[in-house]
């Protein structure tokens, strides 16, 4: 059966859409932007917030690290001390986490490294992300495997042979995944790159996961198209103010976007319905406008209260 337990919220087939909010680094080091931020987007609606962590002594080189990074969106001298001004210690991590507990929102992360795993599984996390780039990386999707906790892997920049080879490194260890279908360009600039078609296909392919969609597109429409798609997890970036310092922040929702997306995906639940074609009440004015009867005078439309014939024949206003 196709359900992922994430936190308190179980993801299926017949639940709403498990909307996460990628916080990632728009914070811009700032642990009260990331509250404030946290307490916005459970307040528009959705079910996670998601930050992003590094260990950047074992994930960059020293000679990158090094490397002078001054230009409009660098939060240091270097490649390092950017990369450094936009890490979380344990401290402020807890900080967020309880923001989002009084929120009622779930938090977790994406790790980019092992000593990043081992840094969230001690936060307490009800589930760790893998990034697109890690869809490849065999010795990282094995030590977040052997966590135990539930997977969220994005796809981006891979094919169905990366999927395959991810899914089976992982289902090694436990079965408590799920496949979210990205573009790992950002923004996604050429609409045809979004092909949300993926979706359909990983559903076919992984009948046992629950399949989603990290959008990295500029909108919300694709979103609805998503989850009628079968997408269960849609995970987009968020910001407070889109003309912020940083790369992420343009093409990111901002609260009032944000809002009418989780709007939208939960009007979009309900009406998908159950696939039972019946009369329901709210027709029975309307339909006794417009459904002819025959009577001795003829077929007329005869304004009846009564629920119509199945038989009869109709014609829209």
């Amino acid at each position: 059966m196709r359900q992922l337990q994430i936190g308190s919220r179980l993801v299926s087939d017949s639940s709403e859409c498990f909307v996460i909010a990628e916080v990632g680094h728009n914070h811009g080091g700032s642990v009260q932007t990331a509250c404030d931020m946290i307490r916005i987007a459970a307040s528009c609606g959705t079910y996670a917030v998601k930050l992003q962590k590094r260990d950047n002594a074992t994930l960059y080189s020293q000679a990158l690290l090094d490397q002078p990074y001054e230009n409009e969106n660098s939060f240091g001298k270097t490649y390092g001390e950017h990369r450094e001004a936009l890490e979380f210690t344990r401290p402020e991590y807890l900080i967020c986490k309880q923001e989002a507990d009084r929120s009622r929102v779930e938090f977790f992360a994406t790790a980019f490294d092992e000593p990043s795993v081992d840094f969230l599984m001690n936060i307490g996390v009800p589930a760790i992300k893998i990034a697109s780039g890690g869809l490849t990386d065999r010795p990282l999707l094995r030590y977040v495997a052997k966590q135990h906790v539930p997977i969220i892997l994005s796809t981006g920049g891979g094919n169905y042979t990366d999927i395959d080879n991810a899914v089976d490194v992982i289902t090694a260890q436990h079965d408590k995944l799920a496949i979210l279908h990205c573009c790992a360009a950002y923004p996604v600039r050429d609409w045809k790159e979004h092909n949300l078609a993926c979706i359909v296909a990983l559903r076919q392919m992984y009948p046992n996961f629950v399949i989603g969609w990290s959008g990295h597109d500029n909108g919300i429409a694709l979103a609805v198209m998503a989850y009628t798609l079968g997408a269960r997890i849609i995970e987009k970036h968020v910001t407070l103010d889109r003309s912020s310092k940083g790369t992420d922040h343009a093409f990111s929702l901002e609260p009032a976007g944000l809002r009418k997306m989780c709007r939208d995906l939960k009007r979009a639940h309900l009406a998908m319905g159950d696939g039972l074609k019946k009369f329901l009440p709210s027709e029975v004015g309307p339909i006794s406008k417009m459904r002819r009867r025959e009577t001795p005078q003829g077929m007329q439309i005869t304004g009846a209260k009564d629920e119509p014939s199945t038989n009869s024949n109709s014609s829209a206003a």
